[in-house]
């Protein structure tokens, strides 16, 4: 696996973990931008707002299903447990790296049905 693609999941699973502080300051060029619209512009919202949903899902679970790579850009697809048996996502987290740092992201979440038609899963 690239170091970029480590570094994606290394950087989301700390995320999980309540390790936001730490995963921000190792990872992320706070110069950079995001594009979830459910935060306000810049990373330190991004940061804010993922601080606050810890608070909101201090038991989630994330596992990672799928990595990809091309050059700079990282796309992790995972499953996430926001509340065990309650909301369940499938998510894409797509990231930009220069020098080592992520200085975009991209972030889509679709809650999983329990009853979907589907046999063949989200996954």
């Amino acid at each position: 696996m690239s170091d970029y693609k480590k570094d994606a999941v290394e950087f989301l699973r700390m995320v999980v973990a309540s390790d936001i502080e730490e995963a921000f300051e190792k990872y992320v060029d706070m110069g950079g931008k995001h594009h979830n619209p459910f935060c306000p512009a810049g990373f330190e919202g991004l940061k804010k707002g993922m601080i606050e949903n810890d608070a909101q899902f201090p038991h989630k679970n994330f596992m990672v299903k799928h990595v990809l790579g091309d050059g700079d850009l990282v796309s992790v697809h995972s499953y996430l447990v926001l509340k065990p048996g309650e909301l369940e996502l499938a998510t894409i987290h797509l990231l930009r790296f220069e020098k080592g740092k992520i200085v975009e992201l991209w972030d889509c979440a679709q809650s999983i049905p329990k009853d979907s038609p589907n046999r063949d899963g989200m996954f």
